[in-house]
């Protein structure tokens, strides 16, 4: 069983960075910059760039995200639980994404990448 980030700090300052450098050819099929802005205990703004050789997971936003996701801590952990919450938070308003939607399609894998297995 997977073990699940305490927050959003956890998974950005740990687990993605480290899922970047274990599979960079996969970080590297996503093809886009990304910005976390997430809100509450646990959060704050990341940059995760696939596209960059290393692909890399940096603190604050870098201004050149393709695709910007907001949301409250309590929510984000919901979707890191459930791959599905996502499309319902993004209808209740809880989820914005602005840029590439297409993009946003992708974060799945991303966080995949993230999990340890």
């Amino acid at each position: 069983m997977a073990t699940m980030p305490k927050d959003a700090q956890d998974l950005f300052d740990n687990l993605v960075p480290e899922g970047l450098k274990q599979f960079p050819d996969k970080a590297r099929e996503l093809n886009a910059i990304y910005c976390f802005k997430i809100s509450g205990d646990g959060g704050g703004e990341w940059t995760v760039d696939t596209t960059s050789n290393p692909p890399t997971c940096t603190k604050g936003d870098s201004g050149k995200a393709q695709c910007t996701v907001e949301v409250a801590s309590d929510d984000f952990k919901t979707m890191l639980s459930d791959p599905n919450a996502g499309m319902q938070l993004y209808f209740q308003g809880k989820l914005r994404v602005s840029g590439d939607p297409m993009l946003a399609m992708k974060l799945q894998q991303l966080f995949e990448i993230a999990r340890p297995k």
